[in-house]
């Protein structure tokens, strides 16, 4: 399974506000970090805020930070709500003689279930677990 880019973006948005949580973060700063189109990210960003990921303050002072602790994140459970489908074969949109009884199919349903029970054993903050990635994201901050 390859994940979107819409995904791709919102797990980068959820760690880099996790690296800055003492401060908000502008929807410019995030997408020069980044180097990612803006409206792009914006889509991002308010799908986030939907789902009460994230905080989204409008106006001079405002900014975006977590909605949530970063230990209470959960990676697969992000992935579900961003992603558009959880497919890894479209056995319905074609015409295939094994669709009653494939055992293919029965098989990628297994693996794709057990890719997302992995991703729930990890959350936003495990993903910046490492000196090195949180140095890195911590580095993508403009200098006051």
């Amino acid at each position: 399974m390859q994940l979107s880019l819409f995904t791709d973006y919102a797990l980068r948005t959820l760690m880099y506000l996790a690296s800055q949580p003492d401060r908000q973060v502008t929807l410019r700063e995030l997408a020069a970090a980044y180097q990612i189109s803006l409206d792009h990210l914006r889509k991002v960003v308010s799908r986030l805020a939907q789902l009460g990921l994230i905080e989204s303050r409008q106006g001079r002072s405002g900014g975006l930070r977590l909605g949530k602790s970063a230990n209470s994140i959960r990676v697969g459970q992000v992935v579900r709500q961003m992603e558009t489908t959880d497919e890894v074969i479209d056995c319905e949109g074609r015409e295939c003689v094994l669709v009653p009884g494939c055992a293919l199919r029965l098989e990628l349903a297994d693996a794709l279930e057990a890719f997302y029970a992995r991703l729930d054993e990890k959350t936003i903050a495990d993903l910046l677990g490492s000196r090195r990635t949180e140095q890195r994201l911590i580095a993508l901050r403009p200098a006051d």
